[in-house]
């Protein structure tokens, strides 16, 4: 089971990024998958998650409106389109799913979601600045 994030890098504040994470080695589509990110001494956060017929995905409240998550089953991708890119989303940004096929989005955003949702990949830098 793996999860390759991919597309992060250096934007101007207002600007766009569009993030991509790349599954293989099991059914893709039988899987919630989420955004987490992570900046220096903060805790991981939830940023976005969308379960496998892609319904309702779901969004922190600092990112709404300005992220969009989706998904294309017969690629094996989720991705994160993240527009209006302000400094405080700038952080490492990881993909995961959920341990099991019956975890949904309910607890992404919660305080343990290593508890949750796992396969975690090497994450993709995002860097917003002037």
């Amino acid at each position: 089971v793996q999860l390759q994030a991919s597309g992060g890098g250096l934007v101007q504040p207002g600007g766009s990024l569009r993030l991509s994470c790349a599954g293989s080695g099991f059914s893709f589509d039988e899987y919630t998958i989420a955004w987490f990110r992570q900046s220096p001494g903060k805790e991981r956060e939830g940023v976005a998650c969308v379960t496998t017929t892609a319904g309702a995905p779901r969004y922190a409240d600092s990112v709404k409106g300005r992220f969009t998550i989706s998904r294309d089953n017969d690629r094996n991708t989720v991705f994160l389109q993240m527009d209006v890119l302000q400094p405080g989303d700038t952080a490492v940004y990881y993909c995961a799913r959920g341990r099991r096929r019956e975890i949904g989005c309910t607890y992404y955003s919660g305080a343990n979601p290593n508890r949750y949702y796992g396969s975690w990949g090497q994450g993709t830098q995002v860097t917003v600045s002037s």
